[in-house]
């Protein structure tokens, strides 16, 4: 009795919804860890001393009750209240008190943390990468959000959203639940609504009462059946013993996290004597099979209250009366402020032990996370099927595959409908609801999707989407829903796509191209047509010519001056062969040079009259005149090639230098990226001209408005196919992704239809079906077969080689006969001692003199004289043979 006054009493007030499973659970915990501690602790100078209140569902309750306990009761520190809701205002209240809140039951992560604020149970955003864990394991790539609408259920929708886009899976769509529905009208509606998504994974984070409603509703609506996957959080987990057995009934197959409890003989034996206590102060209520997670948060919080309280010791004077509450009523919510408010939320932040739930410790007034298990609902109990712990960012870098589970795998898992076969996590929507595919309703080139009549949607890329989902191995129906698109309304393909990012649309199919941009919130398929932009220009733009001096392009410069120099050669050789022999190549010097060019030039055309009299010169001619008609016919063929066809052997990015450079104007399609693209080129805005159909295009190309087009190669392509004789395709086109089919982001019928796109394209379906939509009416011209150039000189060098050197030969020849015959004088000038000069002067005057065996006069010829050394004059005799004049 002595040692009970000499006790320093601390006042803790509770806070709880005593008609609750957890309010009732907190009461139970917290009366019995009173017991236990002071008996195991009966030498302590301290006790604790307990003041409940119930603060009901309403927050004006909790918020009277924190008034009366600071206010009247003067409490040192706060257990409660219950709801995260209710936690921010009494916290704030505390924190004004400089009184310690501490709650086991506030789980939210959006909670304010005042410095006096305690979280004593594992926030909610713990548990986000467990449950992504779970979601990465098994593959699935889309989610669905089940929550209510409130501060509980919306805190730890961030840290959901975040952890999922961590392991490539999205959330298609959030079902947010009222807290409190007047009628199942809502709940049904929004199951309905899920029930024909195609996504089949489903995270469900409310509060007990609320879960209750929800799979009671999903058994009736068939969406706990097989390929459905359920996963509910810690606070559904926590509470599932309970829940009444038409519920548990419902929840068979569903996945849920909890933080790992250790097990261990002190809360086997506290178990036993807890249930005891639970029936003693709840009699009628049904026990519980065990303590839940906020059971031991309760029983280990007041534990670590009684051990700060011991820290603490003596009592000071409770309060310091502020004097605005002597002087003012006018504000209830102005305390006074407690004198040992500092020391215990000092010896708070220092408690660390290991309680029932496992190592208590605050961190920055939160208990510090810890691993948790995987549950499995089977029958009326839970199923551990594995455990997982925090992994480090650096490990997972380094290894994708890492889920952070034991071992790396879960255990064995009863599914939805009691399969054990792994749901894929999505399916066709039941009941025959159709895929909704948007076509884009555009004008313009109806080969490929012609929405004319809007109940019959045809074109090419219609008939590859049928082909295609024909190929998937279950049975999809469809429908095609017109996206308008037209001149104006301010929508393009980018849009069309943005609507399956936002669900109006399950799919979209038409001349869609994939870019980086939509990539972002949308998937593609594999290209179902080739991709690239392509430069298209009216085949009159191109100078056949290709400037003045186009006479001389047939031949290469080599070849030229090669020509040229035989050509020269060959002139000089039938003088020096004809010089002596023939009247013809005689004369003054400026007709030797005339000669040397005339006689050559004029075989050309075979019009030279000049006769050739010694062999040799003939032979010389009728190699030339050989060598004239190859070359000749060479330069014809290759001149009339390049008057006949245009090659465009322009490089692409030249021809859009020049394009830009000269300020030209240029069309692309309207509501195409193709406009971003030429912007990226370096067009400016006001230079590109959109438009809509083929014969706009033709019309702008013909009068001039633009110089060139550009579209994506299959346009052009179909463009072509009508305009093949008037336009060509100008150099090489810009790479770029090809047309493909779009679904939402993660969507399962990705892979599927890639795969059935693969199987068409090897059976060459793909190609048949494009031949039978694309057809071409007109021969199209191929810039890229046998394009023309300059002859080279390679070509003639053989030719060359065995002219000039019969050329050759024939002058070794004569001069060597010449050198023979006149061998005396030759010697008689080399041995005189005149210049070097003055004998070749005599030799070259010896060989400009006239032959006299090859002259003829009046019938009658003269040979020359038996003597060679004498100098022959060639005369003119009359009949009687004086002579009457000399040549």
């Amino acid at each position: 009795m002595v040692a009970e006054e000499q006790n320093t009493t601390f006042q803790v007030g509770v806070i709880l919804d005593a008609n609750t499973a957890n309010g009732r659970i907190g009461n139970t915990s917290l009366l019995l860890a009173l017991s236990d501690f002071y008996s195991i602790n009966s030498s302590y100078a301290t006790r604790i001393v307990l003041h409940p209140r119930d603060s009901g569902p309403q927050i004006t309750y909790a918020a009277a009750s924190a008034l009366d306990l600071l206010k009247d009761v003067q409490v040192d520190a706060i257990i409660g209240p219950q709801s995260s809701t209710h936690a921010n205002f009494v916290s704030g209240l505390g924190n004004a008190a400089h009184v310690p809140v501490i709650s086991f039951t506030a789980t939210s992560p959006s909670l304010s943390q005042p410095p006096y604020f305690f979280q004593a149970a594992i926030n909610d955003a713990a548990q986000v990468d467990a449950i992504a864990a779970i979601v990465k394991y098994f593959h699935w790539k889309q989610i669905i959000f089940v929550y209510e609408d409130s501060d509980y259920g919306n805190g730890i929708i961030p840290y959901l959203s975040n952890a999922f886009q961590q392991v490539n899976a999205r959330v298609s769509y959030r079902s947010v639940i009222p807290l409190i529905l007047e009628n199942n009208s809502i709940l049904d509606q929004e199951l309905d609504k899920m029930k024909n998504m195609q996504t089949r994974v489903f995270v469900v984070h409310t509060t007990t009462p609320l879960a209750s409603q929800i799979f009671h509703k999903a058994k009736e609506a068939e969406m706990m059946g097989e390929g459905y996957v359920w996963i509910v959080t810690t606070s559904i987990m926590n509470l599932f013993y309970s829940l009444n057995s038409s519920v548990q009934e419902s929840m068979q197959g569903v996945l849920g996290v909890k933080p790992l409890v250790p097990s261990s003989p002190t809360l086997n034996s506290t178990t036993i004597r807890w249930k005891k206590k639970f029936a003693e102060i709840n009699p009628g209520a049904t026990v519980p099979q065990e303590i839940n997670l906020y059971g031991l948060w309760a029983y280990d919080t007041l534990w670590a209250l009684a051990k700060a309280a011991e820290k603490v010791g003596f009592r000071e004077p409770s309060y310091l009366q502020n004097t605005s509450v002597v002087n003012s009523t006018d504000d209830i919510f102005i305390t006074g402020t407690s004198q040992r408010g500092l020391n215990l939320r000092a010896a708070m932040l220092e408690t660390n032990f290991k309680g029932l739930s496992g190592n208590f410790t605050f961190v920055n007034g939160k208990l510090e996370p810890s691993s948790f298990e995987i549950l499995n609902v089977y029958g009326t109990g839970l199923t551990t099927v594995g455990h997982w712990k925090p992994i480090l960012e650096s490990s997972s870098r380094m290894n994708a595959n890492t889920t952070g589970f034991t071992d790396d795998k879960l255990k064995n898992i009863t599914w939805p409908g009691g399969s054990s076969n792994i749901p894929k996590g999505w399916e066709v929507p039941l009941r025959g609801k159709k895929l909704r595919v948007g076509v884009p309703s555009k004008a313009g080139f109806p080969e490929f999707v012609n929405t004319t009549d809007a109940t019959n949607i045809t074109g090419l890329y219609i008939d590859l989407f049928k082909y295609v989902m024909a190929e998937l191995p279950y049975v999809i129906e469809y429908e095609f829903i017109p996206f308008e698109m037209y001149n104006g309304s301010g929508r393009s393909y980018t849009n069309l796509s943005y609507q399956v990012f936002n669900g109006n649309f399950d799919s979209a199919v038409g001349d869609i191209t994939i870019t980086a941009d939509r990539s972002e919130y949308v998937d593609f398929t594999l290209p179902i047509e080739q991709g690239g932009i392509t430069m298209t220009q009216e085949i009159g733009q191109f100078d056949k010519s290709k400037g003045k001096y186009f006479f001389v392009k047939p031949l290469e410069l080599n070849l030229w001056l090669t020509a040229i120099a035989l050509f020269i050669f060959t002139g000089l050789a039938l003088w020096i062969l004809e010089h002596r022999l023939n009247s013809d190549f005689r004369g003054p010097v400026s007709e030797h040079i005339g000669l040397i060019f005339y006689v050559p030039f004029m075989s050309l055309v075979f019009s030279n009259r000049e006769k050739i009299v010694s062999n040799l010169g003939r032979l010389v001619l009728v190699v030339w005149v050989f060598v004239v008609l190859i070359l000749t016919a060479f330069y014809t063929a290759s001149l009339s090639a390049k008057f006949t066809i245009i090659k465009l052997d322009h490089n692409t990015d030249s021809e859009v230098s020049k394009l830009i450079r000269d300020k030209a104007y240029v069309g692309c399609r309207s509501g195409s990226f193709v406009f971003d693209f030429l912007k990226s080129l370096g067009f400016d805005e006001s230079r590109i001209k959109s438009y809509e159909t083929a014969d706009e295009f033709h019309a702008a190309l013909s009068n001039g408005s633009i110089k060139a087009m550009f579209t994506r190669t299959p346009y052009s392509k179909l463009f072509l196919t009508d305009h093949c004789n008037e336009y060509v395709q100008v150099g090489s086109a810009y790479h770029t992704e090809g047309f493909a089919f779009v679904f939402p982001k993660g969507s399962p019928l990705v892979a599927d239809v890639s795969r059935a796109i693969i199987k068409l394209t090897d059976n060459h379906n793909v190609s048949t079906t494009t031949e039978r939509w694309i057809k071409k009416k007109c021969k199209e011209y191929d810039s890229s077969t046998e394009p023309w150039k300059s002859i080279e000189l390679k070509k003639f060098k053989l030719l060359f080689g065995i002219t000039a050197g019969i050329t050759g030969t024939c002058l070794v020849v004569f001069l060597a006969t010449y050198l023979y015959e006149n061998r005396d004088f030759v010697q008689r000038v080399s041995s005189s001692n005149a210049t070097a000069w003055s004998k070749l002067r005599s030799i070259s005057m010896h060989f400009d003199r006239r032959d006299p065996r090859s002259f003829r006069g009046d019938g009658v010829e003269f040979n020359a004289s038996p003597n060679r050394n004498v100098h022959h004059r060639c005369c003119t005799c009359s009949r009687e043979g004086t002579p009457l004049r000399e040549m």
